[in-house]
């Protein structure tokens, strides 16, 4: 269960002013089809997210747990300070033509935006640091699609009111504290 918590959490926070997020944004206004895109994130980030989380699930067996240690510590640091980076959607991205409909492009648009994505690298973590990898994956998905769903149907009123800064400075703040614990505390 604490799988599960701490990766919903950490998602939704981390993923507040995040690219895939700004590509919900994006999406609704452009189509202004909510359901289909919802349920084209919702496919794209369980397909992405069972990826990264297998292979997080795989790092462990490829690692000791010394070293697995200091891999996640470091890399929880890491992602501290990434956090504090505010992602910008590329005007490509934004100009692309749905090509297979609404939900095919939302499906393409979001696993791809999701590969090397804050998120993504948090699921391959989180998954080797707890061993129930898939509570990650539905923690991690949960946390998305409570980031992004409201995005495609409230839009601009939400990103208006959240203030992103404070929320990338607590994201980062729970990150470190993380890294911090992994490598302070002893397998």
């Amino acid at each position: 269960m604490e799988a599960f918590l701490v990766s919903t959490f950490i998602v939704a926070l981390a993923e507040m002013g995040d690219k895939t997020q700004l590509l919900a944004l994006v999406l609704a206004a452009r189509f202004r089809k909510p359901w289909p895109i919802v349920l084209g994130i919702f496919v794209a980030t369980v397909l992405n997210h069972a990826l990264a989380g297998a292979a997080g699930a795989w790092v462990t067996t490829w690692l000791g747990p010394q070293v697995l240690r200091w891999v996640l510590g470091v890399s929880f640091l890491a992602m501290a300070l990434w956090m504090l980076i505010p992602d910008k959607l590329d005007d490509e991205e934004a100009g692309q033509a749905p090509r297979w409909g609404v939900f095919g492009t939302t499906v393409v648009a979001f696993f791809l935006a999701e590969m090397g994505d804050k998120t993504q690298i948090t699921t391959v973590m989180l998954a080797a640091q707890y061993s129930a990898w898939a509570w990650v994956v539905v923690g991690t998905t949960l946390g998305m699609m409570l980031a992004n769903a409201p995005v495609v149907w409230l839009g601009e009123r939400i990103t208006r009111r959240v203030p992103l800064r404070t929320v990338h400075a607590v994201s980062a703040l729970i990150f470190l504290v993380l890294g911090v614990l992994a490598l302070t505390v002893s397998v």
